[in-house]
């Protein structure tokens, strides 16, 4: 069993940043695939972000350049920070995870086994 649990969203101005944590715990060999994502009101969920491993990263074309995923290497905590935020990145974002044999499968497109409770990004003026 996997548990992942959000943390760090809140609300800022346009131009702000923050950094959002997913921390991963049980079975944490199972999980070398962590992926973002976020889902606004009314619209349909859409990945953000994915690391394999401590390295191999995807992003959205939406957020590519303003946000970063990593990994810390010493508790396997993954964090997204997110620069020069928009009104347009407010949403419930969410921690996602899987296993999969290799690196290419790690897509936003997957499928994930393990999913967070989710954590509010507001920005707005």
């Amino acid at each position: 069993l996997v548990q992942l649990v959000e943390s760090g969203g809140g609300s800022v101005q346009p131009g702000g940043s923050l950094t959002l944590a997913c921390a991963v715990s049980g079975n944490i060999l199972s999980t070398n695939c962590v992926a973002w994502f976020r889902q606004a009101p009314g619209k349909e969920r859409e990945g953000v972000a994915a690391i394999y491993g401590g390295s191999i990263t995807r992003y959205a074309d939406s957020v590519r350049l303003r946000f970063t995923i990593s990994r810390d290497n010493s508790n396997g905590t993954r964090y997204l920070e997110m620069l020069n935020l928009k009104p347009e990145d407010t949403a419930m974002y969410y921690c996602a995870a899987n296993w999969f044999p290799e690196s290419h499968k790690c897509l936003l497109g997957a499928e994930y086994q393990y999913w967070g409770q989710g954590t509010q990004v507001t920005v707005s003026s």
